[in-house]
């Protein structure tokens, strides 16, 4: 469950005054940096507005920002500790999601996965994709694999993530975040990552041990928590993934009837 600086973070968001800061240039869905309280207790956020989520084939429209909340409620049910503190409530643009930014704003942080020659492969990472690059030169996608990162993996085949970017994990001390979430825990299985590096694997015990304590919130207060936020159907295939990564033990393989990787990778 949150930790007390995470509750007072949590505390922070919901309430505390939002002053926007601009907006991120390469969101698809307006999403805002802002600045959240006063200069004694002030944070950086990403505000998602409902108003400007862009429609999408697969999801039902104005869902995106409760699937943001719903991840992070899963994330902290399991002690996964992925997901940035993450509330709704009214912002510059209306109803939307507030999340915790992660990371430096003005200078490049030290990447999980990235795009380089396969000569350049660092040690100890894990090529998942190999391609070329915009002049016709060999070059792969590859990520860390850090147990950090693992649980990041664990924690999307339970959320049924289906648009993790490299871009979208983020290094915050010994941990990895992951934001972006808003299309995720559909039904239909759509498992869509640059995280295939330990597919088939068996889990480790440590992520064995969160997805089992996933379960037994699913089972009691979890699932009211969820219900404002997604459907009985992915509320119940939410737990069904679960079950059947205890059951398993391993990391998901790829769907051959899905895209297995998000374009762009990054």
């Amino acid at each position: 469950m949150p930790t007390d600086t995470d509750a007072e973070l949590v505390e922070l968001l919901a309430r505390g005054e939002l002053t926007p800061l601009g907006r991120v240039a390469d969101s698809s869905n307006g999403a805002l940096l802002c600045v959240v309280g006063d200069p004694v207790d002030e944070v950086l956020a990403i505000v998602k507005p409902e108003a400007t989520e862009r429609p999408l084939w697969d999801y039902p429209h104005g869902t995106l920002v409760a699937r943001e909340r719903a991840a992070w409620l899963v994330s902290e049910a399991g002690c996964f500790g992925v997901v940035p503190p993450t509330v709704l409530r009214d912002g510059p643009r209306g109803p939307g999601s507030v999340q915790l930014w992660v990371g430096p704003v003005s200078e490049e942080p030290d990447p999980v996965v990235e795009v380089c020659p396969p000569h350049a492969v660092r040690e100890d990472w894990v090529v998942v994709l190999h391609g070329e690059g915009p002049t016709g030169e060999r070059v792969v996608v590859a990520h860390s694999s850090e147990p950090a990162l693992r649980t990041v993996a664990v924690l999307d085949a339970a959320l049924n993530n289906s648009d993790r970017k490299g871009g979208h994990l983020l290094r915050d001390g010994d941990r990895v975040r992951g934001c972006d979430h808003g299309v995720s825990l559909g039904v239909e299985p759509k498992l869509r990552t640059v995280l295939w590096g330990w597919a088939g694997d068996p889990l480790p015990d440590a992520d064995v041990e969160r997805l089992e304590r996933l379960r037994v919130a699913l089972a009691g207060p979890l699932a009211d928590d969820l219900s404002p936020l997604l459907t009985r159907d992915e509320i119940r295939a939410l737990v069904q993934r679960v079950d059947r990564l205890l059951r398993r033990r391993t990391h998901p393989l790829p769907d051959p009837g899905w895209p297995a990787i998000p374009w762009p990778a990054l």
